[in-house]
């Protein structure tokens, strides 16, 4: 058996049952993104999206017969999950990982479901929750433009019908950056869209990249960022650090000279004005990426406000040693969290990875080259 899915879904999204209602990106030309160079953006016959989830459901059931099998009583568990994937393939261990998970979520692919009809997509939504019953919640990706064209009806036809959380990505809240990246979008596009989507009780988690508006732009980048999410106080706000790619428009525009990308205590000092310039709202910040320098900048403003600050503040005051030890461990997967240079056998891993690398001296290059492979 088999059903059709995207490449791409948020981290947070890790347990979520993929479901793919369109192809590729309609617009594909965001001057940092690379994903889906090349391909065409389409809508899937809604039939087929359909027949998918009752793929996923036959899935489910011969997991749980496999259980039962294994003497699991129907519990699905993580040798089930092996299990069913060592003798099926990919659908039934993702299936199966996704029933190990709660059978919760849904994700809808791939970069702008909104592009649907929206009686199409409410009958797709529907379809899962009456199909999949577990289900408490549905996401998907959509751009600014496309859901500021929405009426606020038609979005609260969807969050009736089980649509709980659109994903966005922001990138910035600057008109400048918006333009340099070719993102397609205004800010005053931005702000539409999310007081819609809040208007129809749907969550909204805006994704922003610090480091996009580089050394020209890092100052306007954090404040008209900021100046945009406390406009709307988007429920999350998920950081996603740059890294320019080869391949890209903006690796072009940085091999020209016209962008010039920030080193990684400049990335930090432009998080810090971004988090010191958010004012009454209630948003959760979440650091939950691999190319974040800062994974552990997580919490509730305002309440946690001084806490994250506090945690970039004790960055910025380390020594440059320990610095660079940080930035070394960080990227190569040995530390997490500041606290975790304190553990004296990681810290020396750490140092003889760095003299590995021939010292500071070829350390941008090889945290670069880092960074990419994780794009």
């Amino acid at each position: 058996m088999f059903i059709e899915q995207g490449p791409i879904r948020p981290p947070s999204e890790a347990d979520s049952l993929l479901i793919r209602v369109t192809r590729n990106c309609p617009w594909n030309k965001c001057a940092f993104c690379k994903t889906f160079k090349g391909e065409q953006f389409s809508r899937r016959p809604i039939e087929d999206v359909l027949a998918d989830v009752d793929t996923v459901s036959r899935v489910s059931g011969q997991v749980q017969q496999l259980s039962r099998e294994m003497g699991r009583d129907g519990i699905i568990t993580a040798d089930v999950v092996h299990e069913a994937g060592a003798r099926h393939g990919h659908l039934h261990y993702h299936v199966g990982a996704w029933l190990y998970n709660g059978s919760k979520n849904v994700f809808l692919q791939d970069a702008n479901s909104l592009l649907l009809k929206t009686d199409d997509l409410v009958r797709i939504v529907k379809y899962i929750c009456q199909v999949l019953p577990a289900v408490e919640r549905i996401t998907t990706y959509a751009r600014a433009d496309t859901a500021a064209r929405k009426k606020v009806h038609e979005l609260t036809a969807l969050r009736e019908a089980g649509l709980n959380r659109i994903h966005m990505g922001m990138e910035s809240g600057s008109d400048q950056v918006l333009k340099l990246i070719q993102k397609g979008v205004t800010a005053a596009q931005l702000e539409e869209a999310g007081r819609k989507i809040k208007a129809a009780g749907i969550s909204i988690c805006w994704y922003v990249m610090p480091g996009l508006g580089g050394r020209q732009y890092s100052r306007e980048h954090a404040l008209e960022t900021a100046a945009r999410i406390n406009a709307i106080n988007p429920e999350h706000v998920r950081l996603r650090t740059l890294t320019v790619l080869k391949g890209t428009p903006l690796h072009d525009l940085m091999t020209s000279g016209v962008f010039e990308p920030l080193d990684e205590d400049e990335i930090v000092a432009e998080i810090r004005l971004l988090i010191e310039s958010l004012q009454g709202v209630t948003t959760r910040l979440v650091s939950d990426h691999i190319l974040n320098l800062l994974q552990e900048l997580e919490g509730k403003l305002p309440d946690d406000r001084d806490r994250l600050l506090g945690i970039i503040d004790r960055y910025q005051t380390l020594p440059e040693a320990e610095k660079t030890n940080f930035q070394v461990g960080r990227r190569a997967g040995v530390y997490r969290f500041l606290d975790d240079m304190r553990e004296p056998n990681r810290y020396r891993h750490v140092e003889a990875l760095l003299r590995d690398m021939g010292g500071k001296g070829n350390l941008k290059k090889h945290l670069e080259s880092i960074r990419r492979k994780f794009v």
